[in-house]
């Protein structure tokens, strides 16, 4: 699956911020390819409203 940082985590709470650096991703616009797992479908969708996902 591809993610892809699509808002700012600027004045989001503590545990968004450390989900979106867990995924890997630093700045809007990066992009990283995952593996299709239940661990990383539930850190997506936790921040589901900063990403972008393509299966």
């Amino acid at each position: 699956m591809k993610i892809t940082l699509k808002r700012s985590v600027i004045g989001r709470p503590e545990y968004q911020v450390q989900t979106v650096k867990a995924l890997g991703l630093k700045k809007i616009g990066d992009s990283r390819e995952l593996n299709d797992s239940p661990a990383i479908r539930g850190m997506v969708n936790t921040v589901k409203h900063l990403l972008e996902v393509q299966e």
